[in-house]
């Protein structure tokens, strides 16, 4: 006996076949897409960090001068605000302001010099102004003309001499300031004594004269 198969079913069975892996991957695909759809993204590992304090700010550097009991206080901003930072303090008389000295008398005057600022101190100079100025001292004076190369004048600090000598080698000092031992750091203090001797040697001469120099104390940060 023969048995035949139709060429139409051997057609729809191969057909069959094709098709089943092709449908199988458009529903792969289709998951895929809906699953993109419901999450936005693949997800995956992440990580990260916000940095968010980011600031950078200027400090201060103030100077403050005081007298050796603290009575009298100076400071940089006295001359109008911290732009300025700039003033001019003539309530410290840094050579003691005795105006009875005789020949040999010496007069100590003691202060410190602060840093009452946020920012350390890199450099911290003294310059001495470019003249010694001799003046009349009350009625009865002498006729003297050198008072300032009579009047002897050493600065220490702590145990370092910053100068000593008489004032008028002191002013002008060469053009040049003198580099403090010490820059204060942020809140630092930095002591010094002015010791002013007139010299033995003056005469009747020196009597009733005054001699003064004027002085700048520097930081720089």
């Amino acid at each position: 006996m023969r048995y035949t198969v139709s060429t139409k079913l051997r057609t729809s069975a191969l057909t069959r076949i094709r098709f089943a892996p092709v449908a199988l991957l458009a529903g792969i695909f289709a998951a895929v897409l809906l699953s993109l759809s419901l999450t936005g993204t693949l997800s995956g590992f992440a990580a990260s960090i916000t940095n968010s304090n980011n600031t950078a700010a200027t400090g201060t550097l103030v100077m403050q001068e005081q007298n050796a009991g603290a009575t009298v206080t100076c400071l940089s901003t006295d001359g109008g605000s911290v732009s300025t930072n700039s003033a001019t303090c003539s309530t410290i008389n840094k050579f003691g302001g005795s105006t009875t000295m005789t020949p040999g008398n010496t007069v100590n005057t003691a202060i410190s010099i602060k840093n009452t600022g946020t920012a350390n101190a890199a450099t911290f100079t003294l310059t001495p102004g470019a003249t010694c100025t001799q003046s009349a001292n009350g009625t009865q004076n002498g006729t003297a003309t050198d008072l300032c190369a009579k009047m002897n004048l050493v600065i220490t600090s702590g145990s370092t001499t910053v100068f000593s000598g008489t004032l008028a080698s002191f002013k002008g000092a060469a053009a040049s300031a003198f580099t403090m031992p010490q820059a204060p750091a942020a809140g630092a203090t930095v002591p010094f004594n002015f010791a002013v001797t007139l010299d033995p040697s003056a005469g009747n001469t020196y009597q009733g004269l005054a001699a003064s120099v004027p002085m700048t104390w520097t930081f720089t940060a």
